[in-house]
């Protein structure tokens, strides 16, 4: 209900303010009586500057009907550790080190047809394992819709009206974008994200209202199946909404906002989580050495409610069970934005851990678990990162990057040399004890970087 009304509230908003976000309609010099068609939202400036968007302005794969995508993603991890197992702990986007590894590959694209819309993007390589085994949700009920999903990233179908600067219904499965940086490492300005992305949900399943009262602003709403999730985890879907924002060419303001009940056989407990970002361009002169630069905040906060858990502090018979964390970063752009440098970090406070990405120790999933890395209420987890790296782009379809990253958490969490694979390979069920061997966790965590990310 608190939801409803949240939602109620911003479309009376909406309706009542439309004519101050709207821009004010210009008549053509031939036809004095008619009007000029709605702009297209957020294309009165180039936002390719921004973490998290697309810096393409040429599309070669574009058509009438269709406009084509390829994407890759290729890196390296060297790994200062030396796990024995190559296996990399606590992250969405590189899952081994000391190899060479396809981490994402999509072919897929937009089609367009009389105001119906679909977009189709497969994913391959890693992807296609490491993001199904972060739901939990396909081991309730039948059918493994974690095999069905794991080669989509994106799959959606809707419809768009000429309304105000646009509306789009689309149903399916889409990028969420909660924790600023995009699910595809070509768009973000670091490759390692900070704790509030890595551990935020990349993909809804559900339907999704786009509208753009003004090319200046856009409210999404969002009616789900759960916070990453391919299935409900229990009986009720969950809902959220986006608000972006851009005034100028050098600002960008975005909130997420999302209530649902997702904890695994735990009906009664209820999850608020809203994540905050702003964007600022403080400097842009294509003729000089640096030509670029830009800062970004994030402010991610949460909590579980309900079933033993509080997201407040005042009942004492109850565990703490909520999310804190920020994320900070800073780039330069040099020569024409041919080459960047990029730094930053941030960290999170989680005594639940209810969010923190579980470490795959002897195959582990979030549908297992493990108990040699328990993630139950009263189990605390800190943890900061830094990184810094540096990108060569010699066309706006490619992008070469190297960076270095360092990240410490308060409990042993990252892989030590030992690795978390016990002798012979992973045996017995996902997740379980294996007598006379424990895995090799280390507070603290150095590596390396090397990626190649293609764009058309």
């Amino acid at each position: 209900m608190r939801l409803t009304k949240i939602v109620t509230v911003f479309a009376l908003i909406l309706f009542s303010t439309q004519n101050l976000f709207a821009q004010t309609p210009t008549p053509a010099p031939s036809k004095p009586d008619s009007v000029q068609p709605a702009s297209d939202p957020f294309a009165f400036a180039d936002f390719g500057w921004l973490n998290g968007n697309s810096r393409q302005t040429d599309f070669p794969l574009d058509s009438k009907m269709f406009t084509g995508e390829f994407t890759y993603d290729g890196n390296y991890v060297y790994d200062f550790a030396h796990p024995q197992d190559h296996t990399l702990v606590g992250s969405t986007n590189s899952g081994r080190t000391s190899e060479m590894q396809v981490e994402q590959l999509g072919i897929g694209g937009d089609f367009h047809y009389q105001n119906v819309r679909g977009r189709l993007m497969t994913q391959f390589g890693m992807y296609s394992t490491m993001t199904p085994r972060n739901d939990a949700s396909p081991s309730r009920g039948q059918w493994k819709t974690d095999d069905a999903y794991r080669y989509l990233s994106e799959a959606y179908g809707g419809y768009h009206w000429d309304t105000w600067h646009g509306i789009n219904l689309d149903v399916g499965i889409f990028m969420s974008y909660v924790g600023l940086c995009s699910y595809y490492n070509y768009e973000n300005w670091v490759y390692q994200m900070s704790y509030v992305s890595a551990n935020t949900p990349w993909f809804f399943n559900g339907i999704r209202v786009q509208t753009f009262p003004s090319d200046k602003l856009k409210i999404e709403y969002w009616f789900v199946n759960g916070f990453q999730t391919y299935n409900m985890y229990n009986s009720s879907p969950g809902g959220g909404f986006e608000l972006l924002w851009r005034p100028t060419g050098d600002w960008s303001f975005v909130s997420n906002n999302y209530y649902g009940l997702d904890a695994a056989g735990l009906s009664a407990r209820t999850r608020l989580h809203t994540d905050n970002s702003v964007q600022y361009k403080y400097y842009d002169n294509p003729n000089r050495k640096i030509s670029k630069a830009a800062f970004s905040i994030t402010l991610d906060a949460g909590g579980e409610n309900g079933d033993g858990v509080t997201s407040g502090s005042t009942d004492s018979t109850k565990h703490s069970q909520f999310f804190t964390g920020v994320m900070v970063y800073n780039r330069f752009w040099f020569d024409h934005d041919k080459f960047a440098l990029t730094m930053g970090g941030g960290g999170i406070n989680n005594p639940g851990r209810y969010l923190v990405l579980l470490p795959p120790i002897n195959g582990a999933t979030a549908a297992t678990g493990t108990p040699y890395f328990t993630e139950n209420p009263g189990d605390k987890f800190r943890a900061w990162d830094c990184s810094f790296n540096f990108d060569y782009m010699p066309s706006q379809f490619i992008t070469y990057r190297i960076e270095f990253i360092h990240r410490e958490a308060n409990v042993p969490y990252f892989a030590g040399s030992g690795g978390i694979t016990p002798p012979g390979g992973n045996n017995g069920s996902p997740g379980a004890t294996i007598p006379g061997w424990s895995p090799d966790l280390s507070k603290h965590e150095n590596r390396i970087n090397a990626a190649l990310m293609v764009r058309l």
